[in-house]
């Protein structure tokens, strides 16, 4: 197949009307002025970053391949998507021109492409794994085939049909359990992803924060906490307990390791060594383990638990409605609703 390209009319779609009346798709960045002689994608960055002097690296890669693929990728008779939030309508056209650079056509974005708009699709009629493509929030996507195939065919099968009054006709397509199946993979989906992100802002705290962040774990869990001082802890980074004073059980020994090699049962047998009955043991390894290691934790004498990234993640998210804002400060987060 063809390209097809979903390009956003701004945030909240405050444009869709311009877009639709006018004929046109556009993007913004008007600093970088005319870009119609730009001919590589290391040449965008370089303007962005004269521009933008703000955007961070990251923002420059991913803004420069939203307006090379604009400019460059974009041809004559590409079809191309546009979302409006309120009809909850697709309108599906197909490019007409090359790159212009217009600063008074679209409202704020000048870097034109014109279009003749052909149909409207329904969200409503689409199947859950193409509404989560179309779901994305970049300014510009390609879409994959697939979704391509299942845009045309509704359009052309007339789905969604505006009438003289401009309201919309369409069927009501009932959740079959498929879709609800498909629901569920794009939630795990989801939620993997969100954990993978989770991890990465843990693994880039310095040794600091990341006795700081465990002992807010800690703390959301109940327990009152003190980080030992800088200097030598003889494998006691973090002490908690109920009262804070280790005159009420469970006395709890933290040490911490965040480093990229595994800890392997030597170290476990060190940080057991110095631990004395009525306590209880807590090894933190952001590096892992090794099974060795692993084997050593399970029969030592002191009840001992190791953890992990993957599980710091875990207790991180499980936790974090009780922690105090030095700790989210650390890894801010923000919670998600997905429907049920």
């Amino acid at each position: 197949m063809g390209n097809m390209w979903l390009v956003r009319a701004g945030e909240k779609a405050y444009l869709i009307d311009e877009f639709k009346e006018k004929q046109a798709i556009a993007i913004g960045w008007a600093q970088l002025g005319n870009v119609s002689t730009v001919k590589t994608l290391q040449e965008v960055k370089r303007l962005l970053k004269l521009a933008y002097p703000e955007y961070n690296e990251g923002k420059i890669n991913i803004t420069a391949g939203q307006i090379f693929r604009f400019v460059s990728d974009f041809k004559i008779d590409d079809l191309v998507i546009t979302y409006h939030p309120e009809e909850r309508l697709y309108y599906i056209g197909r490019v007409v021109s090359n790159y212009e650079y217009k600063p008074d056509y679209i409202t704020d974005k000048p870097q034109i492409r014109r279009v003749n708009w052909e149909g409207t699709v329904s969200r409503d009629v689409l199947s859950a794994s193409a509404r989560n493509t179309l779901g994305s929030i970049m300014t510009i996507i390609a879409i994959p085939n697939e979704v391509q195939k299942e845009l045309l065919k509704q359009m052309a099968a007339g789905q969604a049909v505006i009438n003289s009054s401009n309201q919309i006709k369409e069927p009501v397509k009932a959740e079959t359990e498929e879709e609800a199946e498909e629901l569920e993979i794009i939630k795990y989906d989801v939620i993997e992803k969100s954990n993978e992100f989770i991890k990465d802002k843990i693994a880039k705290l310095d040794w600091e924060q990341m006795q700081e962040l465990v002992a807010g774990v800690l703390r959301g869990m109940g327990y009152k906490t003190r980080i030992s001082p800088k200097g030598p802890d003889r494998g006691r980074d973090i002490f908690a307990s109920p009262d804070g004073l280790g005159l009420e059980e469970p006395r709890i020994i933290v040490e911490v390791k965040h480093r990229s090699g595994s800890m392997g049962s030597s170290h476990i047998r060190s940080f057991t060594g110095g631990l004395r009955i009525g306590d209880r043991g807590i090894y933190v390894s952001t590096g892992g383990f090794t099974k060795d290691a692993k084997y050593e934790a399970e029969r030592s004498n002191i009840p001992l638990s190791l953890i992990d990234l993957d599980l710091l993640a875990e207790l991180v998210t499980q936790y974090y409605d009780q922690f105090d804002s030095e700790t989210r400060t650390l890894i801010p987060l923000r919670k998600i609703y997905w429907p049920l």
